[in-house]
């Protein structure tokens, strides 16, 4: 009996050392945003500091092997995740979802659109479709897919697609932090509203994140115009002047 007890406290105390061996080897991971250049000027129609996007992939180490512990507390994204047209905008302007989501655009304006995305990550057009009425995408591999209107040249929003639970989006003052990150070599992936497919391209770097190491430090993004991303028409052209005959409603080529 008395063996049994001292079998049932050492159990106890390895698993307590294993718990807290786990809560050592995770950190919180903190970065900051600011504009190339504005120094404090520069500002956006989404505050002084655009919206910015970073996220976390495991590296193989130099012994060969991966980084594959996961996160004890994961970001959580939406579960049914929306992108609304409304007031000829996107809402949200920015969306995170896992891969394999299911996206919902519904519109809610009282005229017509016809949603888009031909660039990298998700390639899809949705055609015109009514007020009143929704389609829906499934983004099925991570990547980042550039939203557009093609009645509407003002429109345009990101979903951004990944196989990583390691993500944050900046706050209103550009500060971001990632709970819950392992120990380890990560490709760091930044995003930002400066950034398009027809402008400055996302950039990754290598970072270590350990005891002594969890900040990410400034991250500098360019600078962005509103919500408005450089692009053209989903065939390639630039879009029509608009005019009282095609300001809402443009029939399809």
């Amino acid at each position: 009996m008395n063996h049994r007890r001292i079998l049932i406290w050492v159990a106890m105390l390895w698993a307590g050392a294993a718990g807290l061996h786990a809560q050592a080897t995770t950190t919180t991971v903190r970065g900051r945003v600011e504009v190339i250049g504005a120094g404090g000027a520069g500002k956006t129609r989404h505050g002084a500091i655009p919206g910015t996007v970073v996220w976390m992939t495991p590296m193989t180490g130099a012994s060969g092997e991966a980084t594959t512990a996961t996160p004890s507390s994961p970001a959580n994204p939406p579960e049914n995740p929306r992108m609304v047209q409304k007031n000829k905008s996107f809402e949200p302007h920015i969306l995170v979802v896992p891969s394999g989501s299911m996206v919902e655009f519904p519109n809610h304006d009282p005229f017509f659109h016809n949603v888009f995305s031909l660039f990298e990550g998700k390639r899809f057009d949705l055609g015109l479709y009514e007020a009143g009425t929704s389609r829906m995408v499934r983004f099925d591999r991570p990547g980042i897919s550039y939203i557009f209107c093609n009645i509407h040249p003002e429109m345009s929003a990101v979903v951004i697609t990944m196989a990583t639970p390691l993500y944050a989006i900046s706050n209103g003052n550009g500060h971001l932090g990632l709970a819950g990150v392992p120990y380890g070599r990560y490709m760091l992936h930044v995003w930002s509203e400066g950034m398009g497919p027809e402008n400055e391209q996302p950039f990754t770097r290598e970072i270590t994140i350990g005891e002594n190491a969890s900040s990410l430090g400034v991250i500098r993004v360019p600078e962005a115009n509103g919500q408005r991303m450089a692009h053209k028409n989903k065939y390639g052209l630039e879009y029509d002047e608009p005019t009282p005959n095609n300001s809402v409603y443009k029939q399809e080529r």
